[in-house]
């Protein structure tokens, strides 16, 4: 089942890639007491995720921490050393990197897609949501293929 606006994220454990290496963390511990804007992409390096998702957080994360949002996160099915990696290119300090590498943290809260297709298996599917105190208060979920209502500039116009 899909989680839905009002719900408490599932406590699952999430890796987050630092420049030290990975460090596992609960998700309850890191989503705790402030105000995240969380977006998923089906995968690091990949073709919207790295031309349009990432890069729209990127650009809008001053804007979106005047708004009130404490925390910028991307989480997707890959590893914390892809994530990094994909961090160090792409991103920017702004951005937390949440590895959910076995798809724990996708599939808690009902939002994965099949990219077998495409040789990917089993993926988070494209969203982004705000969570404030491990609620979530916005949610917005993309339709496959469609890249429109989980960009930055979507989330700022809900703010």
């Amino acid at each position: 089942m899909t989680i839905s606006v009002g719900e408490k994220l599932p406590e699952v454990t999430l890796v987050k890639a630092t420049a030290e290496g990975p460090d596992k963390i609960q998700s309850s511990e890191y989503f705790g007491g402030k105000k995240v804007a969380l977006f998923s992409v089906p995968g690091a390096f990949t073709p919207t995720c790295s031309a349009k998702h990432l890069p729209g957080f990127v650009a809008k994360a001053d804007e979106l921490k005047a708004k009130g949002i404490d925390e910028i996160a991307c989480t997707a099915v890959n590893d914390a050393f892809v994530m990094g990696a994909w961090n160090q290119r792409d991103g920017s300090p702004e951005i937390t990197m949440l590895a959910d590498g076995n798809g724990d943290f996708a599939e808690a809260i009902g939002l994965t897609m099949d990219g077998s297709g495409f040789g990917l298996g089993k993926r988070g599917s494209r969203w982004s949501m705000v969570v404030n105190d491990g609620v979530v208060e916005q949610l917005n979920i993309e339709g496959p293929g469609e890249f429109k209502l989980s960009s930055a500039e979507h989330m700022l116009s809900q703010l």
